[in-house]
């Protein structure tokens, strides 16, 4: 049981001591903390926020405590109830509010949940903003409104349809197109809202659905992150029914893997290559993406003459720099499209959407379709941290050790080695490091992978 407070947002186990775990006494403190500093931000005393919630089972509890709290700050709050993250985002500048909140732990088991603070523009905080937050939770800082001065709460349930109706809007998405590939696909909805979200989307675009595990019930069927070793079911169904492709999206609907018609993994990293490569086709420019994201999506822009940029983990570090060097789409590895012509947030709406339309005009199968692209493989593993491991000082020793590779510091440590690269960095939302690598192999990743853990639990022990 734990309580991680980060720039991110609060993310914790429900149940236990407060301020140890994600207890009523801390989800109240940190949504006022939320509220006050809102009200000094934007320098006024009526504001309105945003609030939606993934399906998981703490979610009507956490979401009536927050409401409850901005309520007694004096803000009005409107309801989306069931949500997806990408929904809420959109849904922020719509209703011009003043921010908004995501109640989900994304993919993290049911046991966890999460408030997820967003600003006036639908877009995550950053670094300060967040510290201002949990200094002023700290504190315990708050003056609560007087009762003729409370806010109201307006349920409001349209934004999912309208959310639909604006990936059909887009540009780039022609529902004709699609429809008349008569597509079928199976939806893993991980019993959450994505199971209501994605297979809309899907029947709005002509698709045949075979839905699985889409009742939003918060009993998660599986571990809801979208790895190979989570997805045997889908992989199995879409054989079995003779699918095009399967979707898979984790609880909040932000992340998006796909299953190929010969049921097997395309591979989460390669969710943001085939968009890109889609997008940058018919509307050339430039490419973000982490850190810890395969070499594929640098490889796809630099063929469709674009630039790309590597930034920090974290999707306000990935949103910085794609403003910043004016990417026309961008996102992270582990399936986060984000795509600017819609809005500046990881949406698996958007991904699905483009990724129709891809296989629309390629007139192939989603397995030549991988085929296509650079072939890289993957290893993500992690280390559990003890109380006692400085990961701070363990970083920076293994660092001076590679100093003379291509190393890079901005986000824990990665070195580029000629044919393979690692990342190792502490985790923002659960108490592990990740240790992702890349090779021409699944052995030669996993194997770099299990080096390198190695090596750091060697010196672990030099520094304790």
């Amino acid at each position: 049981m734990t309580l991680i407070k980060s720039i991110s947002g609060i993310r914790g186990t429900i149940g236990g001591v407060p301020g140890e775990n994600l207890t009523p006494v801390d989800a109240v403190k940190f949504a006022a903390a939320y509220g006050t500093w809102l009200k000094a931000y934007h320098g006024k005393q009526e504001l309105k926020v945003v609030i939606g919630r993934d399906a998981r089972l703490s979610g009507q509890m956490v979401q009536q405590l927050v409401s409850a709290t901005l309520t007694g700050l004096g803000i009005d709050i409107v309801d989306l109830g069931l949500s997806t993250t990408p929904t809420v985002e959109l849904a922020v500048p719509l209703e011009n509010a003043d921010g908004g909140i995501i109640l989900t732990a994304s993919h993290n088991p049911k046991q966890w949940n999460a408030l997820k603070l967003l600003n006036e523009k639908g877009e995550f905080l950053n670094a300060a903003e967040g510290q201002a937050i949990l200094e002023l939770a700290e504190k315990e800082d708050f003056d609560f409104a007087e009762v003729d001065d409370l806010g109201t709460i307006k349920p409001d349930d349209s934004y999912l349809a309208r959310h639909i109706e604006s990936v059909l809007g887009l540009d780039l998405v022609d529902a004709d197109t699609i429809r008349q590939k008569k597509f079928k696909v199976v939806v893993d909805g991980v019993n959450s809202s994505g199971g209501i979200a994605i297979p809309a989307l899907l029947e709005a675009l002509g698709v045949e659905v075979i839905p699985l595990f889409c009742e939003p019930t918060g009993h998660f069927p599986h571990n809801p992150e979208p790895l190979k070793e989570h997805l045997g079911a889908i992989c199995q169904k879409v054989i079995e029914t003779g699918a095009d492709f399967g979707v898979v999206v984790d609880p909040d609907v932000d992340r998006l893997a796909f299953i190929t018609e010969t049921g097997e993994m395309f591979g989460e990293e390669y969710t943001l290559v085939a968009c890109a490569d889609y997008v940058l086709g018919k509307t050339p420019g430039n490419t973000v993406s982490n850190l810890s994201s395969t070499r594929a999506l640098r490889d796809i822009t630099e063929k469709h003459k674009g630039q790309y940029t590597a930034a920090a983990v974290g999707e306000v570090n990935v949103v910085s720099a794609m403003k910043e060097t004016r990417a026309i789409i961008g996102g992270e590895g582990n399936g986060g499209i984000i795509y600017p012509s819609s809005h500046y947030g990881r949406d698996a709406l958007v991904g699905t959407a483009l990724f129709l339309m891809l296989l629309s005009e390629t007139h192939t199968t989603v397995s030549a379709l991988k085929a296509s692209y650079p072939q890289y493989y993957m290893g993500k593993k992690k280390i559990e941290l003890t109380p006692d491991l400085d990961v701070d000082a363990l970083l920076k020793v293994i660092a001076l050790k590679y100093k003379d590779e291509a190393l890079n510091t901005v986000d824990g440590v990665k070195i580029d080695f000629a044919e393979n690269w690692v990342h190792m960095r502490k985790s923002n939302t659960e108490p592990i490091i990740r240790i992702y690598t890349e090779a021409a192999s699944q052995q030669a990743a996993d194997g770099l992978a299990d080096k390198f853990i190695a090596e750091l639990e060697a010196l672990s022990k030099e520094i304790r």
